[in-house]
């Protein structure tokens, strides 16, 4: 694997350049490659955390991170996405457990939760998470929500 630079970074430090390689690669990824029409830019972008992982200047790893009380009660994480010719190399799990680590860091008391695609069910379950509730069609795809459950519990 190529070396991988990571950044968090709050909306209003995005670059434009970060910012348009995040909706390149979150349309590449989940509108295109999975073939689901749906608005990605959903405003929920301005209040989120950024993970990106970039390689050789070019944004291969993400995800957004939500403090609680934005899309759940509790802190969240979602849109977790690698570049297609970077998977199967444990980036997805990377990403998600640095996104779990950060919110644990920065809100200790809450849980973590994810809307997941059902078909990702055990690698999320493998990273400690524990389905709620039954599956779900969010546009268009299965999902099930998931939880993480606070450390301090």
């Amino acid at each position: 694997m190529d070396q991988i630079d990571f950044v968090w970074k709050k909306f209003e430090e995005l670059s434009l350049d970060d910012l348009y390689a995040i909706l390149n690669l979150r349309q590449q990824v989940f509108i295109v490659e999975q073939d689901c029409p749906y608005i990605d830019a959903d405003y929920s972008d301005q209040e989120a955390f950024h993970l990106l992982g970039y390689a050789e200047n070019k944004l291969i790893a993400y995800l957004r991170a939500f403090p609680p009380g934005i899309k759940y009660s509790t802190s969240s994480i979602g849109r977790i996405i690698t570049a297609i010719e970077y998977r199967n190399e444990g980036l997805g799990k990377k990403i998600t457990l640095d996104g779990v680590a950060f919110l644990q860091k920065i809100f200790p008391d809450n849980d973590v939760v994810i809307s997941a695609q059902h078909r990702l069910l055990g690698f999320y379950q493998d990273l400690g998470f524990i389905e709620r509730g039954d599956v779900y069609l969010e546009d268009n795809i299965d999902h099930i929500e998931m939880c993480l459950e606070s450390p301090k519990k």
